[in-house]
């Protein structure tokens, strides 16, 4: 999320390792339930930081993407060209998933109109960010320098199939995203076993993490917190909510930026209570997803923040209820 400072806010201490996801693996003895956990109390923590600053009587205004604002919005600029070329490999939620974002941004937009909602098809989850804000051709050379081995690393959830639960909509004051935490056994599908919930999505994520550095190329992400998050939406404009979206005075009353609060924590007591592993009965469709349904790993190049860029390769997808 844009600008706003990224912490591991998951507690205790998490040992430092070569593979940066080795460290919380340890620190959680390997063991998906006490994992979990340490993701869904990031998210929690964060959510409280970040609802602490917004209802904060002194609250200077969301914190604008200067990139986005010259791409889209009132004070988009033509001649503007992204000079951020990223590489990646993203994992993208399957129709159920996208669905269900849909449903949250129609909500979130009832609230704050004036949002910048992420569009469905480029919906995505950064399952490794290899680098960032490079030139083109220094990212063609990485890009050529991965090739011969992609392959392989693009086949790494179809032998590991990573299921995420728990959506939960995540915010701050430049961002929103659906972040889900990885799954310790809970509602397992009938076509699965319990115990492949014990490889999770920070399992894949650190092995990502190894067979890209093996295959030659130096992991430089940004930052390395226990998180699983598509972003959903951005603030581009001083005020979101009705009337002018450049005056910055309905942002400053503290009764809308309350209500924005509000509408996101029913958000998230609508979610546990509807998509939320529950006994006896089934989890609803896009309250989980195994990372690689419906679509393969995305191996990805160029101006990729906010769903573009191009596919270099393209991983094995698979079937699943």
């Amino acid at each position: 999320m844009a600008k706003v400072a990224i912490e591991d806010l998951s507690g205790h201490t998490t040992p430092v390792t070569g593979n940066p996801y080795d460290g919380l693996i340890s620190a959680t003895n390997n063991n998906s339930k006490q994992l979990q956990e340490r993701y869904d109390l990031h998210r929690r923590t964060r959510n409280e930081q970040q609802k602490a600053k917004i209802v904060d009587e002194n609250f200077p205004g969301w914190v604008l993407d200067e990139y986005l604002v010259k791409l889209d919005g009132p004070r988009r600029d033509p001649s503007f060209v992204d000079p951020r070329n990223c590489l990646v490999f993203w994992a993208r939620p399957p129709q159920k998933v996208r669905n269900l974002v849909n449903v949250i941004q129609q909500k979130l937009q009832d609230v704050a109109p004036g949002l910048w909602l992420m569009p469905l098809d480029n919906l995505h989850m950064t399952a490794m960010e290899v680098t960032h804000s490079l030139t083109i051709d220094e990212i063609d050379h990485l890009v050529s320098i991965l090739l011969p081995n992609v392959h392989a690393i693009l086949d790494l959830p179809c032998h590991h199939r990573a299921r995420l639960i728990k959506p939960m909509v995540s915010y701050d004051s430049a961002a929103l995203a659906l972040s889900f935490v990885p799954a310790s056994g809970e509602a397992v599908p009938e076509d699965r076993r319990a115990s492949e919930d014990e490889y999770t999505y920070h399992h894949l994520r650190r092995d990502l993490y190894t067979a890209i550095e093996n295959a030659g190329v130096k992991v430089a992400s940004r930052y390395v917190v226990p998180s699983a998050h598509l972003t959903i939406a951005r603030f581009n404009t001083p005020n979101v909510f009705a009337g002018d979206p450049m005056d910055k005075t309905p942002t400053l009353e503290l009764t809308k930026r309350s209500r924005w609060i509000r509408e996101i924590e029913m958000i998230n007591d609508w979610l546990e209570a509807e998509y939320w592993p529950q006994p006896g009965r089934d989890i609803m469709p896009g309250g989980e997803w195994i990372v690689g349904e419906e679509r393969g790993i995305d191996f990805r190049k160029g101006r990729l923040w906010y769903g573009g860029g191009e596919t270099v390769k393209l991983g094995t997808s698979f079937a699943h209820r």
